[in-house]
């Protein structure tokens, strides 16, 4: 009998415990499935730096796209370093987002960065620059060629089709750099009576924007414009003119609110407005309707404007 007794304590001792693993193992799947399957929708957005007033903005529009969305927005800071940037979308893919914007800092290296994604399922969209590979679903940005051809009339307008022109360029490798030098260069070269006597990079910077107006102005007397891919870099050059002394007529690009100041003070001609804030915002709206299996188009074009002196 005390045998018996025995067995069937340690028979109900062990069903017990199995009742136990069972439960355990039912709580910890519907954790699983609390964290995976809740429906939230998390956007990774790879921003190229935020030293830059007009990313700042951009990265607010996007944050304010998210939040009316009820989608969580991660933002990774690439301080204008492709190393740098690489390393924080291979984060946002461990952290396994459900979507990855990408402002490229250089469209030749980010690629892998792009292949990465695309291995790990990730929609990849561009935002502002483009990838030079890997496979994006859509790329959001203004019409960086045509903005170029806007600077470059409004200057031959302004000059009467005669002078010397500068150009500051943006990072070479990037697309915003590219096309927008492009669509300059189209309005400007072959034209009678005006010369670009100087085209050099200054990385989208207002430091380099200065030092390396200042050693163009050393060497070049006679300038009637500059034209330069940003804000950044156009708000350097004027320090540097007005250092100098000399009336050039001065043409930037973003409409920072720096900027836009300068053009209302009569300090620059003009600016070419990007608005940011739209592209961010679309970025996002965008990156919903991905999600949802929606078709989009493969380029996405936010309007331009030139601002001038009001």
């Amino acid at each position: 009998m005390k045998k018996m007794y025995a067995s069937l304590v340690v028979i109900l001792a062990v069903v017990l415990v199995l009742s136990g693993c069972s439960t355990n193992s039912k709580n910890e799947g519907t954790a699983n499935n609390a964290n995976n399957g809740t429906g939230e929708i998390t956007i990774g957005l790879s921003v190229s730096t935020q030293n830059n007033p007009f990313f700042v903005t951009l990265k607010d529009g996007a944050e304010k796209a998210a939040k009316e969305a009820g989608a969580t927005l991660v933002v990774v800071d690439a301080q204008d370093d492709t190393a740098k940037q690489i390393s924080g979308i291979e984060d946002l893919i461990q952290k396994k987002v459900s979507v990855i914007l990408i402002n490229p800092t250089d469209s030749d290296a980010i690629v892998t960065a792009v292949e990465s994604a695309n291995k790990a399922n990730i929609p990849v969209i561009t935002v502002d620059r483009a990838a030079n590979g890997g496979e994006v679903v859509t790329h959001i940005a203004s019409d960086n060629v045509n903005g170029g051809k806007m600077a470059g009339e409004y200057i031959l307008k302004a000059l009467g089709n005669k002078g010397n022109l500068v150009e500051l360029q943006g990072i070479a490798g990037t697309s915003a750099a590219n096309d927008r030098g492009k669509g300059f260069h189209d309005a400007v070269d072959g034209k009678d009576g005006v010369k670009v006597i100087a085209s050099q990079p200054a990385d989208f910077d207002r430091a380099k924007g200065l030092s390396v107006m200042e050693n163009i102005l050393q060497g070049n007397k006679d300038i009637g414009a500059v034209f330069a891919h940003n804000d950044e870099m156009a708000l350097g050059a004027l320090q540097a003119i007005q250092a100098s002394g000399q009336k050039i007529l001065i043409v930037g690009f973003d409409a920072t609110d720096d900027a836009v100041k300068a053009v209302n003070d009569g300090q620059m001609a003009a600016t070419v407005a990007q608005k940011p804030a739209s592209i961010g915002e679309t970025a996002v709206k965008t990156a919903l309707q991905v999600l949802k299996g929606e078709t989009v188009e493969k380029n996405i074009a936010v309007e331009l404007e030139l601002i001038t002196k009001k």
